[in-house]
């Protein structure tokens, strides 16, 4: 935890070309038109730390690019520790497999690279589906604890397990989904303790994120939403038997802690229905910023901060408190832009590192 990225180098990856990229250890500015690569610099970024993209529907194939001769990506980079102990790390992406080394030896368990990915807007989605809500709080959740993520996989093999007996209904399979109830009910307690503390935690850096990105004083909390709240784990097994017999007509698990939602609250009110889009895009972004604060406060260092063009998603004068905040921040941060104004105001910031993008080439060295 509490990596730096240095060097990063990547090889048949969208329309990066070969070039090594070198990143300061705090404010790292990518430039360029749109279209030209920039936001794939931050994705080979999250790629190579957490195997997946923060893109829908991505994966080898669209990460794959079109003039590459074999049907492989290599990335490759160089890490500085909490220590500043300079590590290399790369992984090799198949269409079937990938391979991992650090420091020119193959890994089967990856280095725990912390990013948070920020995008205004997400916000949109953070706010209008349960699912993108439900899927951001366990990763985030996950990164802090990584009992929670063992504990989620856990849930989800019970679930699909539970699933498929509801719907073939094998002989003897109430018994079955007996022992199921029971796994469930006491798995789902653990979670929801879980997300209860995380909830806990993070709403007291809330406020003052709101405060330190926006200069603006608002009350940010956030709500969990589920009908096993506060339940033991005799009442949430209860709760589950009482409604198998209408799942059992459906063929599936409709009740469940995968269905618990979660509200953001804006001075009291739900952010979706009481808060302008510019409000919602401000408490998304002060969350992240809180989680960032939290997540400092756990392991005494910062995760990477990945920032995708905020300039078309917030006002001139948002974006520029915004800069002020990064000024002002201890942790490293790429943040991209294709917006002249924006540009401009990324320009003033001194000892930042400036990148800038054509055509997926590097056209201008480190400084």
């Amino acid at each position: 935890m509490g990596n730096k990225i240095s060097k990063l180098q990547v090889s048949n990856f969208r329309n990066l070309q070969g070039d090594i990229i070198h990143f300061g250890a705090k404010i790292n500015c990518i430039f360029g038109e749109n279209g030209n690569g920039k936001t794939n610099i931050l994705e080979a970024i999250y790629v190579l730390a957490l195997k997946k993209s923060f893109r829908k529907n991505s994966s080898f194939p669209q990460f794959l690019g079109i003039d590459g001769e074999k049907p492989e990506i290599i990335i490759s980079s160089v890490f500085h520790d909490k220590n500043n102990e300079a590590f290399s790390y790369s992984a090799r992406l198949l269409q079937d497999s990938s391979e991992w080394s650090v420091n020119g030896k193959p890994v089967k368990k990856r280095p725990e690279i912390a990013l948070v990915f920020v995008n205004p807007s997400d916000a949109y989605q953070f706010h209008n589906q349960s699912s993108f809500r439900r899927s951001w709080f366990d990763q985030h959740i996950g990164m802090l604890d990584s009992e929670y993520k063992k504990l989620l996989s856990k849930y989800t093999t019970i679930l699909r397990n539970r699933n498929t007996l509801l719907s073939k209904k094998p002989s003897h399979y109430h018994q079955q989904l007996d022992v199921l109830d029971e796994m469930m009910a006491s798995t789902s307690f653990e979670i929801l303790e879980k997300r209860k503390h995380f909830i806990a935690e993070i709403g007291g850096f809330c406020k003052q994120a709101f405060q330190d990105v926006f200069s603006e004083n608002h009350e940010l909390k956030i709500s969990l939403e589920s009908k096993f709240l506060n339940c033991s784990v005799e009442q949430i097994q209860k709760i589950l038997q009482e409604n198998r017999p209408k799942e059992e007509l459906m063929g599936f698990t409709k009740n469940g802690i995968h269905k618990d939602d979660y509200v953001l609250l804006f001075d009291g009110y739900n952010s979706y229905e009481f808060c302008s889009l510019g409000q919602q895009k401000m408490s998304y972004l002060s969350l992240l910023f809180a989680y960032v604060e939290l997540f400092r406060y756990k392991f005494m260092s910062f995760p990477i901060v990945l920032i995708d063009d905020v300039s078309g998603e917030l006002d001139s004068e948002r974006w520029q408190r915004l800069v002020h905040f990064l000024e002002r921040s201890q942790f490293q941060v790429l943040i991209t832009t294709a917006n002249e104004k924006f540009k401009e105001e990324l320009d003033k910031i001194e000892g930042a590192q400036k990148i800038i993008v054509h055509a997926g080439t590097i056209i201008t060295p480190a400084e």
